[in-house]
């Protein structure tokens, strides 16, 4: 056969792309194919095996629509363009994921799916319920919670809360994150597949969790009711309530679901009961609904019944694979623990081999240090050595200068005690001479009383001489030309020879007043220029003392 009919029984394809919650896949489609064809593909490629919780979901018209398993995947109304895109979603949700959800692959995928739909607001939750599932979905992701590598703020990159939530309350991103991180440190342990399954289980008790809602009426006017499908049955909502229900109908008690054309009738099992009818606002959401209905009763008929042999081997083997897991986990984390042991032991010896490095460190320091105060010790010891001997002769010297400043003050004292002596003696000769000077001066007033007298008496003398000689010689008057030596030489009587005497004692007596005087002065003098040396002399001795007293 030749390579040209090769290449022409080679069937033909188009490309698909296939957008599931964590990642994209494109594939080759043959034209042929039929839309099971391709859903198994892509459950092959993806490992999953529980392939009835899932579907190929794409938009036409702004109307999102699955695609069937039973026709081919051109025919029906699938998006013109290149690639064609398909979104892999779970297409009917378990009652209990615990039970029914067996593979970890499975139960990624749901995980992925209602995370986005809580944070996209699809499904609502509790301020409270959303930071505790958050804390499960970052222990999912980041494992188990370690301080020293998990810092603040290694969550702000992840969105991990709804909008909503985060305007209903004004907390910072750095509030946000402490709170999920004081609940994702008690998850300590958990694995990555239990944590996912602990945020299914507490997701699957949310009124929304599972629930596909369509807008109704109950007549063909008015769209004011909706309508929800989900794994327990129908459930009719007001318009603005979709947590609790008007009406439900599970599905054991429904008999029969039909439409015709925009019109759907709900027949209950009971026969008596009122048969629910409602109009929707196109063909296909009736044909959606139908198809959601009829994938919900299938399965919740399918839990009621005895598993097949596939669902009891892959029962089976997901136990196996929890047990082996368990026991995995349980080793990873006795050898964790071990290798934080070990860590810590390894910590411990760095740090006491730490502690034992400085301490010797510490130790080569102090040696250094002992040897240079030892060397300096040494150096002061030579110092001190000399200083020693400066000193000793500094009081050599010292005790010759005390020697030689005791013979000093000695002498000083000596010379002070002549001093005080002299003094005491000036002094005296000082009482003396103003005692003698007191008598002298006395005995001057009595020679100047005495000479006042003898003057008045020479004075009264010659007077009385006058008048002798008026009257004994009155022809000396009548002849002035006598002179009085004349009269001198002429021969006086007795009181004249006493007034000449008498007149020598008084020149005398003056001549001796005179020469007493002076010699008074002259020893005064003396004595005061003597009192001015001794004055000189105890001042020059009271500042040798002085300087003495200080330097002793």
């Amino acid at each position: 056969m030749s390579i040209r009919g090769l290449k022409k029984k080679q069937p033909k394809t188009f490309k698909v792309k296939i957008v599931t919650v964590d990642a994209e896949m494109e594939f080759s489609c043959e034209m042929k194919w039929k839309g099971k064809d391709l859903f198994d593909l892509v459950c092959r490629a993806l490992g999953l095996r529980e392939t009835w919780f899932f579907g190929l979901q794409y938009t036409v018209k702004g109307m999102c629509t699955w695609l069937k398993m039973d026709k081919k995947v051109l025919d029906q109304e699938i998006p013109k363009e290149d690639p064609v895109s398909f979104h892999f979603l779970a297409k009917f949700y378990p009652e209990k994921v615990e039970e029914e959800l067996l593979q970890e692959i499975t139960q990624h995928l749901f995980f992925l799916q209602v995370k986005k739909q809580i944070l996209d607001e699809e499904i609502y939750c509790s301020p409270e319920a959303t930071v505790l599932l958050a804390s499960y979905a970052v222990q999912a992701k980041y494992g188990d919670y370690d301080p020293n590598f998990h810092e603040p703020g290694f969550l702000a990159h992840d969105e991990l809360l709804p909008k909503r939530v985060l305007r209903q309350y004004q907390l910072t991103a750095e509030m946000w994150e402490e709170k999920i991180t004081a609940w994702y440190a008690e998850h300590r342990g958990i694995a990555r597949d239990e944590a996912e399954m602990n945020y299914l289980k507490i997701a699957q008790d949310l009124e929304m969790y599972g629930v596909n809602y369509f807008p109704i009426a109950q007549n063909k006017n008015h769209t004011d009711l909706l309508l929800g499908v989900d794994a327990k049955g129908i459930h009719i909502y007001s318009i603005n309530n979709r947590f609790s229900p008007n009406k439900s109908f599970e599905w054991s008690a429904i008999r029969n679901i039909s439409y015709s054309e925009k019109e759907l009738t709900i027949k209950p099992l009971d026969k008596k009961a009122e048969v629910f009818k409602f109009f929707s606002s196109q063909l296909k959401v009736n044909k959606l609904i139908l198809q959601l209905c009829i994938g919900n009763h299938d399965l919740f008929m399918r839990r009621r019944k005895v598993d097949s042999i596939e669902i009891q081997q892959m029962k089976a083997q997901a136990r196996e694979e929890k047990a082996r897991k368990k026991m995995e986990n349980q080793r990873l984390a006795r050898e964790k623990q071990l290798r934080e042991e070990a860590e810590r032991a390894k910590e411990e010896l760095e740090r006491r081999l730490f502690q034992l490095e400085d301490e010797a460190r510490q130790a080569n320091e102090a040696l250094l240090r002992s040897q240079e105060a030892a060397e300096l010790l040494a150096e002061k010891a030579q110092i001190a050595e000399e200083e020693a001997k400066l000193l000793a002769q500094n009081a050599a010297e010292a005790e010759q200068e005390r020697q030689r400043l005791e013979i000093t003050a000695l002498k000083t004292k000596e010379e002070k005690r002549l001093m005080e002596q002299k003094m005491r003696e000036a002094e005296l000769i000082a009482v003396k001479l103003v005692k003698e000077s007191d008598r002298r001066a006395k005995e001057a007033e009595h020679l100047k009383q005495d000479l006042h007298e003898a003057r008045e008496a020479e004075r009264k003398a010659k007077q009385k001489l006058l008048e002798i000689t008026r009257l004994n010689y009155p022809h000396m008057v009548k002849y002035p030309q006598y002179s009085p030596t004349d009269i001198r030489d002429a021969n006086f009587d007795k009181g004249s020879i006493k007034l000449d005497l008498k007149d020598i004692d008084l020149k005398r007596l003056s001549f001796e007043i005179e020469r007493e005087r002076l010699d008074y002065l002259e020893k005064s003098r003396k004595f005061e220029d003597r009192l001015k040396e001794l004055k000189s002399e105890i001042h020059a001795l009271k500042l040798e003392e002085k300087q003495s007293g200080l330097y002793s």
